[in-house]
């Protein structure tokens, strides 16, 4: 959704993530004024009428702040209204362990994809992965933006090419192509990842003048490198993700459930794996 964001409900919305953070110990005011750079004021007025509305609570002997029972009733209430989301973290759970990769859950929110969830082989997940936020543009999303409306392809292909028309038309062509074969592969590493991201958010004014140029072709070859070959490619070649989209009724996009190999795969293993993942995605949509 584009418009204008509310500075009051962010600072809100970030005391109630940071809260969400905390598996062990709550949070207590000074850590929360720290943490936010809020003013002592701005964190007294958001901490009071989230407890009086029981979004969180305070322990009276170690003072810390932590989440209240009034967001109980709005998981139950997210559990309902979204029964892929639960499904789907459960397919991640046996997918890691079926592959011994590790696998995720993301979901797409305005223009960011967010992780929602992530399973390892042995149980342990970074606790930094889930709500994890990544632009939903080029090089990223391609296993969302293959299924989307064509207006909404359109504009992902557009956020990534802009003027570059070539570069427009080859991330049209990889769209049809993942479509036609049913997943997506990601060829980025963690690393090259993280550098996408980084280059991305260099635009505009943000970049000296002299530097346009380079940031430029950086940003065109790391999108490139997401593209690094199709199905007829000959070898092996190191493999971050395999991804497709779990559809609702209406053939949209509702979530992405993807396994992570992090390691060199030949075509045919890489075929292999996506099957799993077709038998889990069918599980969750509850086709047979």
């Amino acid at each position: 959704m584009r418009g204008t964001h509310s500075a009051p409900t962010e600072r809100v919305l970030d005391v109630i993530e940071l809260l969400c953070g905390q598996e062990q110990a709550g949070q207590r005011f000074s850590d929360i004024v720290r943490e936010l750079d809020l003013s002592q004021s701005t964190a007294h007025s958001i901490l009071k009428t989230l407890s009086d509305r029981g979004w969180v609570t305070r322990d009276p002997v170690s003072k810390e702040f932590a989440l209240g029972p009034a967001l109980v009733r709005i998981a139950s209430s997210v559990e309902a209204t979204r029964p892929f989301a639960s499904r789907a973290r459960s397919a991640i759970a046996r997918l890691a362990n079926t592959t011994r990769m590790p696998a995720s859950v993301v979901e797409r929110s305005s223009e960011s994809l967010v992780i929602t969830a992530f399973e390892t082989p042995n149980g342990v997940a970074d606790p930094s992965l889930p709500h994890d936020r990544i632009p939903y543009a080029p090089p990223f999303g391609i296993a969302c933006a293959a299924w989307d409306t064509p207006d909404e392809q359109e504009a992902w292909v557009q956020r990534g090419a802009a003027a570059d028309t070539a570069l427009a038309d080859r991330l049209r062509a990889v769209l049809a192509q993942t479509r036609a074969r049913g997943f997506d592969i990601d060829w980025m590493t963690p690393a090259l990842t993280q550098a996408a991201h980084a280059i991305g958010t260099l635009s505009g004014e943000a970049v000296p003048r002299h530097l346009r140029t380079v940031v430029e072709k950086l940003r065109i070859e790391f999108i490139s490198a997401n593209l690094l070959a199709d199905d007829d490619a000959q070898g092996a070649l190191t493999v971050a993700t395999i991804s497709a989209p779990v559809l609702d009724e209406r053939g949209h996009v509702r979530l992405i459930l993807g396994i992570h190999p992090l390691r060199v795969m030949t075509m045919d293993e890489i075929h292999s794996a996506a099957k799993s993942l077709s038998r889990e995605i069918s599980q969750i949509t509850g086709e047979s």
